[in-house]
């Protein structure tokens, strides 16, 4: 399968244009292929910039063949969002190398990510490195559950940005704010503004966006791009109206 070029650089090339970016969120092990389908076919007539697929633990077979069922019926940039050291596939384009710098773990510090890179540098993937920052989101998530961490609070938007910047300082090429899978609350705007306008990096949001309106503030707030998987889950319709957000900043540029 034909690799899709560089898309840290497009990431780049739409911050630098002041084009927010849209991903959705596919889970293979939440999501049946039927399911797949159908929401790719939404996504036909939709501005989407990239297919992330990754989350909740999925054996790796399955895993495979969903990523090459994606490349196969559309021609998006298919980026890994790993749940686990074993979420990775040489039929993607991309991975995210998430370290949880929001939390204390080796484990998801730097622990598995040893016992992956010989894998990833055979892979042929294009490996971008991304701060991940757990924030609170009014409820614990399964990603606290199985990072065994805490969020960092919601009412400290300092504390986001000081670890956000330790991750540029560490090399990071991303940052991720994340509320987590079904949250309550998205990442509160105060913080997106704050890290934003500090960052030198490209910032990405997920969590807890569950309509246009949130998706529209969140926008407006700094991010780079923009992460929905739960809310396409529970209702795929949403695709529509998530897109047309995007309507206007997609005709500054067609990167």
């Amino acid at each position: 399968m034909k690799k899709m070029g560089n898309q840290l650089q497009t990431i780049w090339d739409a911050k630098n244009l002041g084009r927010p970016l849209f991903a959705i969120l596919i889970d293979p092990g939440k999501l049946p292929i039927s399911a797949i389908r159908d929401l790719i076919k939404l996504a036909e007539d939709c501005i989407v910039d990239f297919i992330f697929v990754g989350g909740s633990s999925c054996p790796l077979p399955v895993f495979n063949e969903i990523i090459s069922f994606i490349k196969e019926v559309q021609n998006r940039p298919v980026i890994i969002f790993p749940g686990s050291e074993m979420q990775v596939s040489e039929n993607a384009d991309t991975l995210l190398l998430l370290s949880l710098i929001s939390g204390r773990n080796p484990d998801l510090l730097i622990g598995k990510h040893v016992e992956a890179a010989k894998h990833l540098m055979e892979s042929g993937l294009e490996i971008i490195p991304t701060g991940y920052i757990l924030i609170e989101s009014g409820k614990t998530t399964t990603v606290e559950q199985v990072s065994e961490t805490k969020s960092l609070s919601r009412d400290n938007p300092e504390l986001a940005l000081s670890t956000a910047l330790a991750g540029q300082l560490l090399g990071m090429q991303l940052i991720y704010l994340e509320a987590g899978s079904g949250a309550e609350n998205h990442v509160p705007l105060e913080t997106i503004r704050l890290v934003s306008s500090k960052l030198n990096i490209p910032l990405i949001v997920g969590g807890g966006i569950t309509d246009a309106d949130k998706l529209q503030h969140v926008i407006d707030a700094g991010a780079n791009l923009v992460v929905i998987g739960n809310a396409l889950e529970k209702d795929p319709q949403l695709l529509k109206q998530f897109s047309d957000v995007f309507q206007h900043y997609h005709s500054i540029s067609t990167i």
